[in-house]
């Protein structure tokens, strides 16, 4: 007795195993020194000569395939580009760190250094204010200052200090620290006060690049507030 035995033709998915078996096998070629783009067309190629005749590739399918690996190609150049331009705003950044060494500016922060008679400060608000002023304390936490800086508009904006207490005598040289209170009528505005320091070093570290502010320490770029 003879046992019949029906041959079928291959479907699309198995003709596209195949070819991909073949492939492989035919040339053990290593994935990270290939480009995607050309290992992509090898087997497209591969496929295409491998196909059913009798049940070809849809031609939206094939289309549908072209324009994967035209959008993976664009990602990879857009990835590409984008590095280079990071790259470049780093180095940009750098630059523009380097030529603040020696110069003072005005950073977030509460304190407050007199010194000679003397001191310089900020403050930055988030929104107009008809009224600002600065209390400033000592070491203790006793208000030996309380100073009027009138009317300001939103953003950053510096203050000096002379050195002298609410009653007249002049306060010792040191470390004092810095309150803001801000007024649009009756409504309080959001206000930080800001430290002065004098720019003695850049740290970059990768893309980052870190402005050293003597005992203030490192502040980012963005950190910056006003350069005096």
């Amino acid at each position: 007795m003879t046992t019949a035995v029906q041959q079928t033709a291959a479907s699309p998915a198995q003709a596209l195993f195949a070819s991909l078996n073949a492939a492989r096998d035919k040339e053990a070629v290593d994935a990270k020194d290939v480009n995607p783009q050309d290992r992509f067309l090898k087997l497209l190629v591969t496929q295409l000569k491998n196909q059913d005749p009798l049940n070809p590739m849809d031609n939206a399918q094939m289309t549908s395939q072209l324009a994967q690996i035209s959008t993976v190609d664009g990602i990879e150049k857009l990835n590409a580009t984008l590095k280079m331009i990071l790259e470049g705003n780093s180095q940009n950044q750098a630059m523009q760190a380097a030529a603040m060494v020696g110069h003072g500016v005005l950073v977030p922060g509460s304190g407050l250094l007199l010194a000679g008679g003397g001191a310089l400060g900020g403050v930055e608000l988030d929104g107009p204010a008809d009224r600002v002023s600065v209390t400033i304390k000592d070491g203790s936490g006793l208000v030996v200052r309380t100073q009027e800086l009138g009317a300001l508009p939103a953003g950053a904006k510096g203050f000096t200090w002379d050195g002298k207490t609410d009653s007249g005598t002049a306060a010792v040289d040191g470390v004092y620290t810095v309150t803001v209170k801000a007024l649009r009528g009756e409504d309080a505005v959001v206000a930080r006060s800001l430290e002065w320091g004098v720019v003695s070093s850049v740290a970059r570290s990768g893309d980052s690049v870190s402005l050293n502010v003597g005992s203030l320490g490192l502040f980012k770029m963005s950190d910056v507030r006003e350069i005096l």
